[in-house]
């Protein structure tokens, strides 16, 4: 019986320690190669950057740049990082989905498993920043 009870409240102790563990925050959103930090721009060219798309965890914001309207580059401006859960995938999921676009050329890509809604914010941005082409 003693032992029963040692167990339990060791238990107890253990969720409430780790219910009240708090992660360390960054902000609610991070900054990431901003057109004003970017590298500046080759001859022939040009930026386009798409639209904050506001997802579940944080708005996501790319800049597409552009050479005889074949994309060369994108930077993502704004992603989610209000916890290191948010930062850890967006280290995984952002250079998946600029790999994708430089092989497709579009907006027309696959998310990345596991950062369904960070894709969804990055595609609707990309494709935001495709349609202001001039």
């Amino acid at each position: 019986m003693r032992r029963v009870l040692v167990a339990v409240v060791l238990t107890v102790a253990g969720l409430v320690a780790l219910l009240s563990f708090k992660t360390h925050t960054n902000g609610s959103e991070r900054s990431v190669g901003s057109p004003a930090s970017a590298p500046p721009l080759l001859p022939g060219e040009h930026a386009l950057t798409g639209p904050a798309v506001r997802t579940v965890y944080g708005p996501v914001q790319v800049r597409v740049v552009e050479r005889s309207r074949t994309i060369v580059g994108v930077t993502i401006v704004q992603h989610p990082a209000e916890t290191t859960m948010d930062i850890q995938i967006g280290q995984f999921a952002f250079p998946r989905l600029v790999g994708e676009t430089l092989a497709a050329q579009s907006a027309r890509i696959d998310s990345v498993s596991g950062a369904t809604y960070t894709s969804r914010g990055y595609i609707s941005s990309l494709q935001g920043a495709l349609d202001n082409r001039a």
